[in-house]
């Protein structure tokens, strides 16, 4: 028997009967659900399931129109992806005005290093417009006059753009759990040090305030924690002893761009899972995968990595290090 699963995504303001409803309507079309989960926060029903499609009593076509037109009756927000429609994956990238991260996922794009198309970039400035068009990728400038994005436009872009994958490349703002929950474990973060060490802002300013003599890097999914979504991969760097806040971020942001274009590619590559909130290698032979490679700098000796000694907090979207 030829096993299909389908990802469907239910998201809405809470509402007693939900679940019943949706599970109800997929049991009647044969379907068997085989992963189901739901949260919610402030207020925003999230439900994602699994479901085994292969001997369903009707059409791929029935069941997304049944679906949708439930989600209607509802007041909620109905997401059906099917096998066939991950063929080619998109990605959309969101930005703010730091380029280094856009550029790394432009050249890999360009060498053919990834295993979808980059359809659209999005920020809260207009700044990186120019090198987005440059590579003949549509921009859309979604922030007003102080960078406050509209997240209503920011969701009909990634529906129109068909998004399999969010990139928060340097995007200095939190997204909502409205966002969040519409694309659970499709958005990938790069946060500018060793989490679960120094969430939240100014990341590589905590760092040195601290007086951390090996700071590093983080690409994670994002929750709706700030900064304690699952660890994909991360880059450790030693810290000069009279280095500054720019010194810092200097040394720091090559790596960003490295860790998350690994991160990147492991998700499209399929070569992580995500168990009980940690992010693990589907097979660690088969990966040449360098999750936490640890650059020493002449300054310091044979340390063990370590951000810092201050206790996590929260994490998840995005974050300033302005």
């Amino acid at each position: 028997m030829t096993r299909e699963l389908t990802e469907i995504t239910v998201v809405g303001d809470d509402d007693t009967g939900l679940i019943a409803n949706v599970t109800s309507l997929l049991f009647e079309r044969g379907i068997n659900i085989e992963d189901l989960d739901q949260a919610v926060r402030d207020g925003v029903f999230r439900m994602t399931m699994q479901v085994d499609t292969a001997e369903m009593v009707c059409t791929e076509e029935t069941l997304r129109r049944d679906l949708h037109e439930l989600g209607s009756d509802l007041g909620v927000d109905v997401q059906v992806r099917y096998p066939a429609d991950r063929d080619t994956r998109q990605i959309a990238v969101l930005v703010t005005k730091e380029d280094h991260c856009l550029e790394a996922i432009f050249d890999a794009w360009s060498d053919d290093e990834l295993d979808a198309e980059v359809s659209v970039v999005i920020g809260n400035h207009p700044d990186l417009k120019p090198l987005a068009s440059s590579h003949d990728v549509p921009f859309h400038d979604i922030g007003d006059a102080d960078g406050n994005p509209d997240e209503a436009e920011l969701l009909d872009l990634l529906a129109e753009y068909d998004a399999d994958l969010i990139v928060l490349a340097r995007y200095m703002r939190i997204l909502s759990p409205d966002v969040v929950f519409r694309y659970e474990r499709r958005i990938i973060n790069i946060h500018p040090s060793l989490l679960p060490a120094f969430p939240g802002a100014k990341a590589y300013r905590q760092a040195l305030e601290e007086g951390v003599r090996i700071a590093g890097v983080t690409a994670h999914y994002v929750t709706t924690d700030l900064d304690q979504g699952p660890i994909i991969t991360q880059r450790a760097f030693t810290v000069p002893p009279d280095a500054g806040v720019e010194d810092v971020r200097d040394l720091g942001q090559p790596l960003e761009a490295e860790a998350l274009l690994e991160a990147i590619q492991l998700h499209l590559e399929d070569e992580i899972t995500v168990r009980r909130g940690r992010t693990e290698l589907r097979d660690h032979e088969a990966t040449t995968a360098d999750l936490g490679d640890f650059r020493r700098s002449p300054a310091l000796g044979e340390e063990t990595p370590s951000d810092g000694t201050t206790e996590p907090t929260v994490q998840a979207t995005s974050d300033a290090d302005d």
